[in-house]
């Protein structure tokens, strides 16, 4: 079938992706620096060239890497302010006290006897008071020395100086980063220049330094000579584009080089966008707390499901961020996105996509394939079967979902034999609900063309209508919600419309499919889990798996079913993922929750869950061993009148009686995150998200400021 957006897998013929009007203009606002929320962008060519200059080191999963400087994975004990300041003031004094002491002559002299046993006699003659006065004052000088280095080490003087003095000016004052050498300078682009394209670098090159390059532009150009080392293109052919286009070579088939605005703050060198910061709490582990929350396909390639209640900032701080984070990627030749949603749920301007199909709005541009752009009846079949009954489908391998596929392939099989495409929905209802005029139809045609093993297939059909536990009714009245008047134009077959199929995730296309949620509710969770399941299906199937592909389903009620979470398992091999928002696990089958936790690595919950959705969250993050601490405060009994005096004295002064503290230190087991926490100790616009990267490494539960 025939889909417009892309070229299939299959090589089917499509339309090109639509272009804009015109392309952006060049010298639009270059790049922010992304080093803090809010920070304004550098002049032209300066923003740029100080985006593509900053450090990103090595970070743990999750860590901002923009700018990032690492802290030490334990917390090191620092001594309080008033401790610490005091300790020094006291240590001086003590110093002072020695050195008066000894200078005053309380002490006795023994301390100069040091210098007349290991000094000639001829060094303390009276005669010379210059050089006498030159020996003595400099001994004097070295004892105060000695006692000023005793009492700064007690008093901890070098700490005082870290925390207080020079240093810590010298940190707190902006810091000023000299360009780097030009050998390793990453705006040069010296990787060309290595591989013999040093024209090519020295235009890109000169178009950084003029403010005419974007990080978009970085990015899609890297990612071009990616495919140039690997072997996908000549040499030739990409120097001749960057010579001819400048930092606007190797064009997005929209002719795209920006989004129309941008949400939140992006690293397109780390594929990154940053969705808060997580907090400087005591159970965030140290090397986290303060630094920036970054997600990016590393992390999504494990999938990402999000909990919360209406008003917890699921769509506005989760799912709009990543999903312009994919489509500036998708534009860099990256990745290829699909975001779905209900019509108004504020996922974007159309302008930031290439496809936008509005499902049940006559003025949308495209339709939805509802066979996914298949041509094999038995693939068909299964993938309407899940979006159909998936729901109701038993959780073990023969359940409903099995059944209905076979009833689906005995019809779609001898439908596409006879008139080459797939039926449309009416025909596809007329057919389950058995309806004498159009099996008759299709049944003469299959013997006309001598059709033997169809006409089997049909027959198997016709004799299980009207039997107990047939499910063709069921299909047929799941058909019928797609089968009114609202969607009258759509899902067609024939031809006469623009359908978008899934299978154009071979390329860095970027898609928003609107549901139709009001009214039509029970249809929009046939169509989410037709596209989720269309999604999974396509994935298995792409030829070019470069290319980071995202499911990002806003609201997943309903659409959570066994095959679903078999085929989010199956995503991380084929380099993809899905981003699933939910109001609560009471939207998923109680069967589910544990599978859906489990198959997924990144998981969030945001503020306002419910106890019971903690529990669940609880359970999966497991138990970690901490140390505690049992503090018992002991009365103290005095046995003597001068003591128990004492402790009169002591009652009417401090009001307590006198006591003695005994700590227990011990080694306990715990949750990292009890279900109460959840329920009740996440703050307003905070969340608690675990991350897993698809090379395995894993972050503990972090509670995030989603505004920071």
């Amino acid at each position: 079938m025939d889909s417009d957006g892309t070229r299939d897998a299959r090589g089917t013929h499509a339309s090109p992706v639509p272009r804009p009007a015109g392309p952006p203009d060049a010298a639009a606002t270059p790049p922010r620096p992304t080093g803090a929320p809010g920070m304004p962008p550098l002049p032209d060519g300066a923003g740029f060239l100080t985006w593509v200059r900053t450090s990103r080191p090595e970070a743990p999963p999750g860590v901002w890497r923009f700018g990032h400087r690492p802290r030490p994975d334990e917390e090191p004990e620092e001594i309080p302010a008033r401790q610490l300041l005091s300790g020094a003031v006291i240590a001086f004094l003590v110093g002072w006290l020695i050195w008066s002491l000894l200078w005053n002559g309380y002490l006795g002299g023994w301390w100069i006897i040091p210098l007349d046993l290991f000094t000639p006699d001829s060094w303390r003659r009276s005669d010379d008071a210059v050089g006498n006065a030159f020996l003595w004052y400099g001994y004097y000088t070295l004892i105060a020395l000695g006692i000023m280095f005793g009492v700064g080490r007690l008093g901890r003087w070098g700490e005082v100086w870290r925390r207080y003095g020079l240093p810590a000016w010298r940190r707190a004052a902006p810091v000023s980063e000299r360009p780097p050498a030009p050998e390793e300078d990453p705006a040069q682009w010296n990787q060309l220049r290595a591989a013999g394209a040093a024209d090519a670098a020295d235009r890109l090159a000169a178009e950084a330094r003029s403010g005419l390059t974007r990080d978009v532009d970085h990015a899609r150009i890297t990612r071009a000579w990616q495919s140039v080392r690997s072997g996908r293109h000549s040499l030739a052919t990409f120097t001749g584009a960057v010579l001819k286009d400048g930092s606007a070579a190797c064009l997005h088939p929209s002719g795209a080089r920006d989004l129309p605005g941008r949400h939140a703050l992006h690293d397109l060198v780390t594929g990154q966008v940053r969705l808060g910061t997580t907090a400087d709490d005591a159970r965030n582990p140290y090397a986290y707390r303060a630094t920036g929350l970054g997600l990016g396909p590393d992390l999504l390639g494990t999938s990402l499901v999000a909990v919360g209640p209406p008003g917890s900032g699921k769509t506005g701080g989760v799912v709009w961020p990543l999903a312009e984070s994919l489509c500036l990627q998708a534009l860099a030749g990256r990745a290829a996105v699909v975001v779905v949603g209900a019509a108004g749920a504020g996922l974007g301007a159309p302008d930031a996509y290439d496809v936008v199909v509005r499902i049940g709005n006559p003025e949308s541009v495209y339709d939805l394939d509802l066979y996914g752009g298949t041509t094999d009846p038995d693939e068909a079949a299964a993938v309407l079967a899940e979006a159909l009954v998936g729901d109701l489908a038993d959780p073990h391998p023969g359940g409903d979902s099995r059944r209905s596929t076979t009833v689906l392939a005995q019809l779609l099989g001898p439908f596409r034999a006879v008139h080459g495409r797939f039926p449309s929905v009416p025909e596809l209802r007329q057919l389950l609900d058995g309806t004498p005029g159009p099996l008759g139809a299709l049944r003469k045609a299959l013997e006309d063309s001598g059709k033997e093993s169809l006409l089997r297939e049909l027959d198997a059909r016709e004799r299980q209508l009207g039997h107990p536990g047939d499910l063709g009714g069921v299909l047929s009245d799941r058909v019928a919600l797609l089968d009114r008047p609202a969607f009258a134009g759509f899902f067609d077959t024939s031809g006469q419309s623009r359908p978008f199929s899934l299978r154009a995730l071979d390329h860095p296309v970027r898609v928003r499919i609107d549901l139709p949620a009001r009214g039509h509710a029970d249809a929009s969770r046939i169509l989410a889990r037709l596209v989720l399941a269309q999604f999974t299906a396509s994935v298995a199937v792409r030829e070019d798996r470069s290319l980071f592909a995202c499911l990002v389903l806003d609201d997943a009620t309903g659409v959570v079913t066994p095959e679903a979470v078999r085929g989010i398992q199956r995503l991380r091999s084929g380099n993809a993922g899905a981003v699933l928002t939910l109001r609560t696990l009471d939207d998923v089958p109680r069967t589910l929750r544990t599978p859906l936790l489990g198959a997924i690595g990144c998981r969030m919950a945001l503020s306002g869950l419910t106890p019971w959705d903690g529990q669940d969250f609880a359970e999966v993050w497991g138990k970690e061993w901490i140390e505690a601490r049992d503090v018992t405060d002991r009365q103290i009994i005095a046995e003597t009148p001068a003591g128990k005096a004492l402790h009169m004295v002591r009652r009417v002064i401090t009001g307590h009686a006198p006591t003695a503290r005994a700590v227990t230190v011990r080694q306990v087991e715990r949750e990292r995150w009890s279900a109460s926490e959840l329920a009740h100790g996440v703050p307003p616009g905070h969340a608690v998200l675990s991350l897993t990267s698809v090379r395995g490494e894993h972050a503990p539960p972090l509670l995030v400021d989603l505004r920071g």
